[in-house]
């Protein structure tokens, strides 16, 4: 099952590029259920094989993150917190989940803008609960972009760094396989060899007793 669904995002990405990464950060940073981080990560591993321009993804990525939050900033602004009950509940949003998220608004204030994309909840109903709880737009926005460019730098280039190892380790091995297969065939035949002396030595002594 999990494997099926990586697969799916593999090819999704492969195929529609960034635009699938643009659009699946950014219905998710208002609140959908789609899976964000998973398409930006995978967008960054198809970067480090040259499938797309890192920099590029990252540029999609972050403007993304910054219009789908503050999308959800302006339904949590404009509807409130009784119609995001109402009509949230299809896509995860619960009274629960409304609660602690402001919780956590009350208690950081703007350092949870700031971090709330680390968090799957947080990163869902960011925006929401910060339009709902009518913070100030202008702090939301800025709090938002530095928040927005800490993540996609974090996973982007993360995700970048080691799909290029993978890849040159890939590499390299493709050159020593034929290498390595010669030396395993050799150590096995020294090693039928050894196995055969030493059966028909142990039989050779056991017949002169």
């Amino acid at each position: 099952m999990l494997a099926t669904f990586f697969s799916g995002i593999h090819h999704y990405v492969g195929d529609y590029g960034y635009l699938a990464v643009g659009l699946g950060i950014l219905l998710e940073d208002f609140g959908l259920p789609t899976p964000g981080e998973t398409l930006l990560i995978t967008g960054a591993v198809l970067a480090s094989g040259g499938a797309l321009n890192i920099w590029w993804l990252l540029l999609v990525a972050w403007t993304a993150a910054v219009v789908g939050d503050n999308i959800g900033f302006y339904i949590g602004r404009t509807c409130g917190h009784a119609f995001l009950l109402r009509f949230g509940k299809r896509f995860g949003i619960t009274q629960a989940r409304l609660d602690k998220v402001e919780g956590m608004f009350h208690r950081y204030g703007v350092a949870v803008i700031m971090l709330a994309r680390f968090v799957v909840i947080l990163r869902q109903l960011n925006g929401i609960v910060a339009g709902s709880l009518r913070l100030h737009w202008l702090r939301f926005l800025i709090a938002n972009a530095i928040g927005a460019a800490l993540w996609v730098g974090f996973w982007g280039l993360l995700a970048y760094w080691l799909g290029r190892r993978v890849y040159v380790y890939a590499h390299a091995i493709e050159h020593i396989e034929p290498l390595a297969i010669g030396g395993a065939a050799l150590a096995a035949f020294i090693a039928g060899i050894y196995v055969y002396r030493w059966r028909h030595g142990r039989r050779d002594r056991n017949g002169k007793r």
